[in-house]
Protein backbone atom coordinates (compact mmCIF):
# COMPACT_ATOMS: atom_id res chain seq x y z
CA UNK A 1 0.00 0.00 0.00
CA UNK A 2 1.47 3.45 -0.99
CA UNK A 3 0.09 6.18 1.51
CA UNK A 4 0.96 9.35 -0.77
CA UNK A 5 1.27 12.37 1.08
CA UNK A 6 1.45 10.48 4.74
CA UNK A 7 2.56 13.62 6.74
CA UNK A 8 2.85 11.61 10.56
CA UNK A 9 1.78 8.85 8.50
CA UNK A 10 -1.25 7.56 10.48
CA UNK A 11 -2.85 5.54 7.80
CA UNK A 12 0.46 3.62 6.94
CA UNK A 13 0.41 2.69 10.73
CA UNK A 14 -2.98 1.33 10.64
CA UNK A 15 -2.06 -0.99 7.59
CA UNK A 16 0.68 -2.47 8.95
CA UNK A 17 -1.46 -3.30 11.95
CA UNK A 18 -3.30 -4.99 9.37
CA UNK A 19 -0.67 -6.91 7.94
CA UNK A 20 0.25 -4.75 4.94
CA UNK A 21 3.27 -3.98 3.49
CA UNK A 22 2.65 0.06 3.77
CA UNK A 23 5.10 2.67 1.72
CA UNK A 24 4.59 6.26 3.46
CA UNK A 25 5.61 9.12 1.14
CA UNK A 26 6.07 13.28 1.64
CA UNK A 27 7.75 15.27 0.23
CA UNK A 28 8.48 17.69 3.46
CA UNK A 29 11.14 15.77 4.92
CA UNK A 30 10.43 16.86 8.82
CA UNK A 31 7.47 14.43 8.52
CA UNK A 32 9.64 11.50 6.57
CA UNK A 33 11.74 11.74 9.41
CA UNK A 34 8.71 11.57 11.99
CA UNK A 35 6.81 9.00 10.15
CA UNK A 36 10.21 6.77 10.08
CA UNK A 37 10.34 7.26 14.06
CA UNK A 38 6.86 5.88 14.44
CA UNK A 39 7.55 3.02 12.09
CA UNK A 40 10.73 2.00 13.61
CA UNK A 41 8.59 1.67 16.67
CA UNK A 42 5.46 -0.08 15.03
CA UNK A 43 7.74 -2.75 13.97
CA UNK A 44 9.88 -3.19 17.16
CA UNK A 45 6.93 -2.68 20.21
CA UNK A 46 3.43 -2.67 18.21
CA UNK A 47 2.24 -6.41 19.14
CA UNK A 48 -0.38 -6.39 16.21
CA UNK A 49 1.82 -5.11 13.92
CA UNK A 50 4.57 -8.25 14.84
CA UNK A 51 1.48 -10.73 14.75
CA UNK A 52 -0.34 -9.82 11.24
CA UNK A 53 3.59 -9.55 9.92
CA UNK A 54 2.72 -5.68 8.38
CA UNK A 55 5.96 -4.01 7.39
CA UNK A 56 6.53 -0.39 7.22
CA UNK A 57 8.78 1.80 4.54
CA UNK A 58 8.83 5.60 4.63
CA UNK A 59 10.31 7.44 1.32
CA UNK A 60 10.52 11.49 0.46
CA UNK A 61 9.61 12.19 -2.90
CA UNK A 62 7.78 14.23 -5.52
CA UNK A 63 3.93 13.24 -6.30
CA UNK A 64 5.05 14.46 -10.09
CA UNK A 65 7.78 12.15 -10.50
CA UNK A 66 6.77 9.31 -8.26
CA UNK A 67 10.12 7.13 -7.05
CA UNK A 68 8.36 3.56 -8.31
CA UNK A 69 7.68 1.77 -10.66
CA UNK A 70 4.59 1.16 -12.86
CA UNK A 71 1.50 -0.75 -11.32
CA UNK A 72 3.48 -1.87 -7.96
CA UNK A 73 1.10 -1.17 -5.34
CA UNK A 74 -2.59 -3.07 -5.04
CA UNK A 75 -4.00 0.03 -2.83
CA UNK A 76 -2.95 3.87 -2.78
CA UNK A 77 -4.39 6.17 -0.11
CA UNK A 78 -4.04 9.64 -0.91
CA UNK A 79 -6.00 11.56 1.87
CA UNK A 80 -5.95 15.18 2.32
CA UNK A 81 -3.58 15.95 -0.07
CA UNK A 82 -4.84 17.34 -3.79
CA UNK A 83 -6.42 20.19 -2.36
CA UNK A 84 -2.53 21.12 -1.89
CA UNK A 85 -0.84 20.41 -4.94
CA UNK A 86 -0.86 22.89 -8.21
CA UNK A 87 -1.06 20.01 -10.99
CA UNK A 88 -3.69 17.54 -9.37
CA UNK A 89 -4.43 15.66 -13.18
CA UNK A 90 -0.18 15.18 -12.91
CA UNK A 91 -0.92 13.86 -9.35
CA UNK A 92 -3.69 11.96 -10.39
CA UNK A 93 -1.79 10.58 -13.45
CA UNK A 94 1.29 9.39 -11.38
CA UNK A 95 -1.05 7.87 -8.61
CA UNK A 96 -2.62 5.52 -11.91
CA UNK A 97 0.94 4.96 -12.92
CA UNK A 98 2.04 2.93 -9.96
CA UNK A 99 -1.80 1.09 -8.96
CA UNK A 100 -1.34 -2.06 -10.59
CA UNK A 101 -4.72 -2.59 -12.57
CA UNK A 102 -7.65 -3.96 -10.58
CA UNK A 103 -6.31 -2.10 -7.60
CA UNK A 104 -7.72 0.66 -5.42
CA UNK A 105 -6.95 4.11 -4.59
CA UNK A 106 -8.99 6.04 -1.77
CA UNK A 107 -8.82 9.40 -1.74
CA UNK A 108 -10.57 12.11 0.69
CA UNK A 109 -10.60 15.94 -0.08
CA UNK A 110 -12.23 18.90 2.28
CA UNK A 111 -16.13 18.56 0.93
CA UNK A 112 -17.26 22.21 -1.00
CA UNK A 113 -19.57 23.89 1.23
CA UNK A 114 -17.41 23.95 5.09
CA UNK A 115 -14.45 24.51 2.79
CA UNK A 116 -16.66 27.28 0.94
CA UNK A 117 -17.03 28.43 4.96
CA UNK A 118 -13.37 28.28 5.74
CA UNK A 119 -12.54 30.60 2.82
CA UNK A 120 -15.02 33.10 3.73
CA UNK A 121 -14.19 33.20 7.12
CA UNK A 122 -10.12 33.72 6.86
CA UNK A 123 -7.93 34.39 3.79
CA UNK A 124 -5.20 33.13 5.57
CA UNK A 125 -6.69 29.49 5.87
CA UNK A 126 -5.58 29.05 1.96
CA UNK A 127 -3.48 32.13 1.49
CA UNK A 128 -0.61 30.33 3.28
CA UNK A 129 2.36 28.62 2.37
CA UNK A 130 1.01 25.07 1.62
CA UNK A 131 -2.40 26.18 2.15
CA UNK A 132 -5.00 24.59 0.32
CA UNK A 133 -5.47 25.95 -3.23
CA UNK A 134 -8.85 24.61 -4.85
CA UNK A 135 -11.93 23.51 -3.72
CA UNK A 136 -13.71 20.01 -5.28
CA UNK A 137 -17.18 19.13 -6.06
CA UNK A 138 -17.79 15.29 -5.86
CA UNK A 139 -18.15 15.61 -9.70
CA UNK A 140 -14.93 17.46 -10.52
CA UNK A 141 -12.85 14.99 -8.19
CA UNK A 142 -14.48 11.96 -9.92
CA UNK A 143 -13.90 13.35 -13.39
CA UNK A 144 -10.12 14.28 -12.29
CA UNK A 145 -10.13 10.39 -11.46
CA UNK A 146 -11.55 9.30 -14.66
CA UNK A 147 -9.32 10.90 -16.23
CA UNK A 148 -6.13 9.52 -14.72
CA UNK A 149 -7.98 5.85 -15.45
CA UNK A 150 -9.91 5.12 -12.64
CA UNK A 151 -13.37 4.58 -12.05
CA UNK A 152 -15.20 6.02 -9.17
CA UNK A 153 -17.27 3.07 -7.31
CA UNK A 154 -18.15 5.03 -3.77
CA UNK A 155 -17.94 7.94 -2.08
CA UNK A 156 -19.25 8.86 1.15
CA UNK A 157 -18.79 11.80 4.05
CA UNK A 158 -16.55 11.73 6.85
CA UNK A 159 -15.45 14.10 9.95
CA UNK A 160 -18.36 16.17 11.03
CA UNK A 161 -17.41 16.96 14.43
CA UNK A 162 -14.57 18.57 12.50
CA UNK A 163 -16.57 21.17 10.58
CA UNK A 164 -17.35 23.48 13.05
CA UNK A 165 -13.81 23.32 14.62
CA UNK A 166 -12.20 24.89 11.75
CA UNK A 167 -15.06 27.19 11.61
CA UNK A 168 -14.19 28.14 15.21
CA UNK A 169 -10.57 28.62 13.98
CA UNK A 170 -11.22 30.55 10.98
CA UNK A 171 -13.80 33.24 12.63
CA UNK A 172 -11.17 33.74 15.35
CA UNK A 173 -7.78 34.04 13.09
CA UNK A 174 -4.31 34.53 14.75
CA UNK A 175 -6.24 34.08 18.25
CA UNK A 176 -7.29 30.74 17.73
CA UNK A 177 -4.72 28.88 18.93
CA UNK A 178 -4.79 30.91 22.34
CA UNK A 179 -8.40 30.33 23.05
CA UNK A 180 -9.89 28.79 25.54
CA UNK A 181 -12.83 26.96 23.32
CA UNK A 182 -10.30 26.00 20.62
CA UNK A 183 -8.02 23.99 23.09
CA UNK A 184 -11.11 22.20 24.70
CA UNK A 185 -12.54 20.91 20.94
CA UNK A 186 -8.90 20.34 20.32
CA UNK A 187 -9.30 18.18 23.25
CA UNK A 188 -12.66 17.04 22.23
CA UNK A 189 -11.64 15.58 18.61
CA UNK A 190 -8.58 14.02 20.13
CA UNK A 191 -10.06 11.92 22.63
CA UNK A 192 -12.78 11.10 20.16
CA UNK A 193 -10.35 9.98 17.65
CA UNK A 194 -8.41 7.45 20.25
CA UNK A 195 -11.15 6.54 22.30
CA UNK A 196 -13.61 5.50 19.88
CA UNK A 197 -16.87 6.47 21.99
CA UNK A 198 -20.35 6.05 20.39
CA UNK A 199 -20.70 8.75 22.94
CA UNK A 200 -19.24 10.89 19.91
CA UNK A 201 -19.15 8.18 17.25
CA UNK A 202 -22.70 8.02 16.84
CA UNK A 203 -23.53 11.74 16.83
CA UNK A 204 -21.00 12.00 14.10
CA UNK A 205 -21.79 9.15 11.87
CA UNK A 206 -25.71 11.01 11.93
CA UNK A 207 -24.19 14.41 11.05
CA UNK A 208 -21.87 13.15 8.48
CA UNK A 209 -24.18 13.28 5.12
CA UNK A 210 -24.69 17.06 6.28
CA UNK A 211 -21.63 18.35 8.24
CA UNK A 212 -18.92 16.17 7.37
CA UNK A 213 -15.68 18.39 6.58
CA UNK A 214 -14.15 15.86 4.28
CA UNK A 215 -15.26 13.85 1.20
CA UNK A 216 -13.94 10.12 0.12
CA UNK A 217 -14.09 8.40 -2.71
CA UNK A 218 -13.14 5.13 -3.86
CA UNK A 219 -11.92 3.99 -6.84
CA UNK A 220 -10.44 0.80 -9.31
CA UNK A 221 -7.69 1.27 -11.74
CA UNK A 222 -9.35 0.39 -14.91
Amino acid sequence: MLDFGCGGGRHSFEAMRRGAIATALDADLEEVKRAMAWVRVMLDEDKQTAESGGQGHVVAGDGMALPFPDGCFDRVVASEVLEHVRDDGAVLAELARVTRRGGALAVTVPRWYPEVVNWALSADYHNTPGGHIRIYRRRQLESRLEDAGFQPYRAHHAHALHSPYWWLRCLLGEHADGSALVKAYHRLLVWDITAHSPLTSLPEAALNPILGKSLAVYARRD
